[in-house]
């Protein structure tokens, strides 16, 4: 830790850092003392951008030995651990039973997907070996003596960790009386082989004669999920979309896979399986929501030509959106389809006010289904649809400048698709929906006025 702060004191950029070494055992991410989390705050008056000031991190975090770090914004690290238990956007879950084996195979994968583009702050889940003094009962020897494995094993934990046999009353205070072993016995194998244990039928042996004592190499923890055992190589991605690395990473895999023995497989989460699942979900809400608004829009209009005319919008709205997010080097994350969805009843906007007042002026005021009355129409909605884009327009600015602040990894993707949806919908409606109408919609706009069902001067008045 010492030699990653002097380090970090180092980069020009970084205003100030604080770290915690480990969490608490009933934290809900606990963590060992062998790991430590950092917290910086980076200059955000510098000259130099914020994926220039996270790659001089990373380069220098690589200059320390023995040190594997990931660098993530704090609210994703936490969304990530909080999804799968991996601290990263992607995370390949390696299980089997010989932790050897498992190590092994991650660093096989990792040297695998080292080269894949986009990859970065790739590492195997931290693991040391620790010594261990291991006690190995002799099942025959026991049954020899007649001893059990439940009686040895508490006669070895009131031994190193201690038993309560009383308490003491200081006042109204009591303290435990705990009987064990001091603490040269406790790391002397030669003294704990000596430690006699009583026999059921009398008399007593040392514990040497019922069980293997020795001292020996182990890892420091062991992670389970669904009862297996199982190792984690994970990444983070940059530059590039997840969906995309993870192809090309199950690519890299593969020959590894097929050559892992019986009983080992491979399972990936991170952001990634949360995001597999969340799509196929915001999948099908999209579609209702096309849906939802198209049956508004036929409630309206009792039209299907000119509720279908309306939702063009949504086509050229879409335009902006991924025009924007390829402008800002977005990737189609959760967020940004989020944005999409709500872009489809926002854009629908202006083509409802466009229509409705067609259809008014021809009722209301003496127009006919002519030329003029379309771009008359046009010039008289031009100023309220501007007006409500720029309401809505100007309100998401500060979210769609705020790139790369924390805080803002899932506001930023959605305000920056619906300012350009917002943006491109608003230009093409006046050229693109006039167009349609004239060349599609006048037929079937005589006969939504032949019928008295639809009222077009109670809520959009006209306005000259």
């Amino acid at each position: 830790n010492h030699r990653v702060e002097h380090r970090l004191q180092q980069i020009e950029d970084l205003k100030h850092f604080v770290r915690r070494t480990g969490r608490a055992e009933l934290d809900e991410h606990a963590e060992g003392v062998n790991m430590s989390e950092y917290i910086l705050e980076l200059d955000p008056e510098s000259p130099r951008s914020r994926e220039e000031q996270l790659d001089e991190l990373r380069h220098a975090m690589e200059e320390i030995p023995e040190v594997v770090t990931a660098v993530e914004q704090p609210i994703s690290h936490l969304i990530s651990h909080m999804l799968s238990g991996v601290k990263a956007q992607v995370g390949i879950k390696l299980y089997g039973d010989d932790l050897v084996l498992l190590r092994q195979h991650a660093k096989e994968i990792e040297a695998a997907i080292k080269g894949v583009p986009g990859v970065t702050d790739l590492m195997i889940e931290p693991q040391v070996t620790i010594p261990q003094l291991r006690i190995e009962l002799d099942r025959h020897k026991l049954l020899l003596h007649g001893v059990s494995p439940d009686e040895v094993n508490q006669f070895v934990q009131t031994a190193m960790n201690g038993d309560v046999i009383s308490e003491v009353l200081d006042g109204q205070r009591t303290y435990d009386i705990v009987v064990r072993l001091d603490k040269a016995a406790r790391e002397d194998v030669e003294a704990l082989k000596r430690l006699s244990i009583d026999l059921p039928g009398g008399g007593r042996v040392p514990l040497s004669s019922l069980a293997d004592i020795y001292e020996s190499g182990g890892p420091n923890t062991v992670n389970r999920e669904n009862v297996r055992r199982r190792i984690v190589i994970q990444c983070n991605v940059e530059q590039r979309g997840v969906v995309d690395v993870v192809k090309d990473i199950r690519l890299k895999v593969q020959p590894i896979v097929e050559e892992l023995p019986s009983g080992y497989y491979l399972e990936y989460g991170g952001q990634f399986e949360s995001q597999q699942s969340a799509s196929q979900v915001i999948g099908y809400l999209f579609i209702a929501a096309l849906v939802g608004v198209f049956l508004v829009l036929f409630s309206m209009f009792r039209s299907v030509n000119l509720s279908l005319q309306v939702m063009m919008a949504l086509p050229m709205a879409f335009i902006g959106a991924v025009a924007a997010l390829v402008l800002t080097g977005q990737a189609l994350t959760i967020a940004a389809m989020v944005g999409f969805i709500s872009l489809a009843g926002i854009a629908s906007r202006n083509g409802i006010l466009l229509l409705n007042h067609y259809l008014h002026l021809v009722k209301y005021e003496g127009e006919g289904l002519t030329k003029s009355m379309i771009v008359r129409a046009g010039l008289e909605r031009l100023a309220p649809v501007l007006m409500t884009a720029l309401t809505s327009g100007i309100g998401l600015v500060p979210l769609v400048l705020a790139a790369g602040e924390p805080g803002k990894e899932i506001l930023y993707p959605v305000a920056t698709v619906i300012l350009g949806g917002l943006i491109s919908s608003t230009l093409l409606d006046f050229f693109v929906h006039p167009a349609l109408f004239w060349l599609f919609g006048l037929k079937a706009a005589e006969r939504v006025l032949a019928t008295a069902e639809v009222d077009f001067d109670a809520e959009f008045p006209a306005s000259h």
